[in-house]
């Protein structure tokens, strides 16, 4: 693959190497070179080797061909005429005679020097001079008055009105009050007092008439010292969460701390309702906790067991049959905490959308799952982390959708994507995302929302959707921009496309994914320079542990890092060839 002039001026100082067959003769230029970001792979392949002696690519050019060379040849000096010879050392005098007439010895008789006037100062730039840029006041060398500079702007009086400085705005505000559980049984009414949860037996009934695809609902109770309990796969993570102020997103949100309703499945034929593995097992072993999707080390888990039709846990009415039926229970629970206006919270959290005056205004891009067959997300539903009112991205045509921070974290979101249990974003994460809690309450940034982007199956799909997030992306005046997803395998080409689609329009932009040893990018762009690996697992793989190769607070801390080196223009080191745990240890440390 011979480079182009953009990737070549990149390359200057990297091996030489031919991309195809050249006849002798040949002029070398950015066609003949083979791309040297490949030559890990070539040479791991056994398909070209590196030796010393080799010439660089800014040696090789405009050099000649002595003899036919084969594709994957590595220039040495025998086998060209005319290589260009190395430039001094920047610290090492150039020749010069004593009469030499030359004015400056940084002068070159084919450079064209620009020269600007305008602000009473001379800039001269010379080209052959590596970049050299001179700045000095006019009347040094055309004997013209300097003029004066012009006057500072005078500092505000202590008399002036603050309100003439531009100020942070609090555009809503979001209070979530926690309520603790200690204890969660089942009886004959849904209740909750003196921190002991109730829940109706009889819920277990409606909740088999949510959806006619769900066959059979069983309901327990799992205490964190009994979690060596065998189940199907988990599909998902619901906090018990409601509003008792406002709509989601700001107002009030009651939310029951130390309990979490967890939603597994399989079909009547005792397939497991997933796609790419499955965490059906022991659930102390089959669960990361304390990741911000999953149960925390010390909760309650309240565990619903759905079946569904047979065949359908790979279409997307099956697993949305098997939410549905869960959310008839939970909904029981939200409407028994609506009102706790007697009950003292143990904990207050205050959320506030904030418009920062000044600050670089930033973007989160999550990509969710949305192509076509289980997988599918809700959005904005009535109550928090439900299911009622949501839109479906799929059915939106997973087109970019913006969301407030606060409704991110106040449950915008209900996962009922089926994927890798390890990478998987269950409906808790959204809940406690922690790229979004990082990035509203950075001071050195202003979060301007948070775009949800489905990633459709077909390839057409996928190419328009990306180019309305770059169109959003533009009209949104952003300085910077952080993009997410899921997954894995055919997510990917999504990812490299809204990566570009933003990079493109020249915002600076971090990728955030699993890729590590199984997952590795098989597409890519010249966009994603900057990427944050999100695996745990020593060895590489989707691992199907539940949400262990998701977002934790410490890879947020790393992406916003890694976006602020960006937008400042400060160079970011090439990764390895194959990943390495050892970069991220040293980058957390950096952190």
């Amino acid at each position: 693959m011979s480079l182009s002039q953009e990737t070549l001026e990149a390359h200057l100082n990297d091996p030489a190497v031919l991309c195809c067959r050249r006849p002798a003769g040949t002029v070398l230029s950015a066609a003949d070179f083979e791309d040297p970001t490949i030559f890990p792979d070539l040479v791991d392949s056994n398909l070209m080797t590196l030796k010393e002696g080799g010439l660089t690519i800014k040696q090789a050019l405009g050099a000649t061909l002595i003899n036919d060379g084969e594709a994957l040849t590595q220039l040495t000096p025998e086998l060209l005429d005319g290589i260009a010879e190395e430039e001094p050392e920047a610290d090492e005098p150039a020749d010069e005679s004593e009469d030499s007439e030359s004015p400056c010895c940084c002068s070159a008789p084919d450079a064209t020097p620009v020269i600007s006037a305008s602000d009473g100062y001379v800039h001269l730039h010379l080209d052959k001079a590596e970049g050299l840029d001179l700045s000095f006041p006019v009347g040094v060398v055309s004997g013209a008055p300097v003029p004066p500079a012009p006057a500072a702007p005078a500092a505000p009086s202590s008399d002036e009105s603050a309100d003439d400085v531009p100020s942070d705005r609090v555009l809503r505000t979001l209070v979530k009050k926690d309520y603790p559980v200690t204890k969660v049984v089942l009886g004959d009414a849904t209740s909750y007092a003196d921190g002991v949860l109730t829940v109706d037996t009889a819920l277990v009934d409606a909740a088999k008439k949510a959806d006619p695809l769900v066959k059979d609902v069983s309901m327990e109770v799992i205490d964190p010292a009994d979690r060596h309990v065998y189940s199907n796969t988990i599909m998902d993570v619901i906090p018990i969460a409601a509003k008792a102020e406002g709509k989601l997103g700001e107002g009030v949100t009651n939310v029951l701390s130390g309990a979490v309703f967890v939603l597994t499945g399989m079909d009547e034929a005792g397939v497991q309702v997933h796609e790419f593995g499955s965490c059906e097992g022991y659930m102390d072993e089959k669960i990361r906790y304390g990741r911000p999707g999953c149960p925390d080390e010390n909760d309650i888990m309240i565990r619903v067991d759905v079946k569904i039709e047979k065949g359908t846990g790979m279409e997307r009415r099956g697993p949305f049959a098997a939410h549905s039926a869960v959310d008839v229970i939970v909904h029981a629970c939200r409407e028994a905490i609506k009102d706790l206006s007697g009950v003292k919270p143990i904990k207050e959290e205050t959320f506030k959308d904030v418009r920062r005056a000044g600050k670089p205004r930033v973007v989160l891009v999550k990509e969710i799952m949305g192509q076509g067959a289980m997988h599918d997300n809700l959005l904005v539903p009535t109550e928090p982390c439900g299911v009622k009112g949501g839109q479906k991205n799929v059915d939106l045509g997973n087109v970019p959708v913006v969301l407030s921070p606060n409704e991110v974290l106040d449950g915008g979101i209900h996962a009922l994507a089926c994927i890798g249990p390890a990478t998987k974003e269950i409906t808790r994460h959204f809940f406690r995302e922690p790229m979004v809690e990082a990035l509203q309450t950075d001071e050195e940034l202003d979060l301007t929302g948070v775009v949800f982007i489905g990633s459709p199956q077909v390839n057409d799909e996928k190419t328009f959707v990306s180019e309305r997030l770059g169109a959003l992306i533009e009209a949104m005046e952003v300085d910077g921009a952080i993009v997410t997803t899921e997954g894995f395998g055919n997510n990917h080409i999504d990812f490299s496309e809204n990566i570009a689609a933003i990079g493109s329009r020249g915002v600076p932009v971090v990728g955030v994914t699993f890729a590590a040893y199984q997952g590795q990018l098989v597409v890519g762009n010249k966009y994603m320079d900057a990427m944050i690996e999100l695996n745990k697992d020593p060895e590489g793989f989707e691992n199907e542990i539940l949400a262990d190769n998701t977002t934790t607070p410490e890879d947020a801390a790393r992406a916003i890092l890694m976006l602020k080196t960006k937008m400042a223009g400060i160079p970011i080191e090439p990764p390895e060839h194959k990943w390495d745990e050892a970069v991220i240890e040293a980058n957390k440390k950096l952190v």
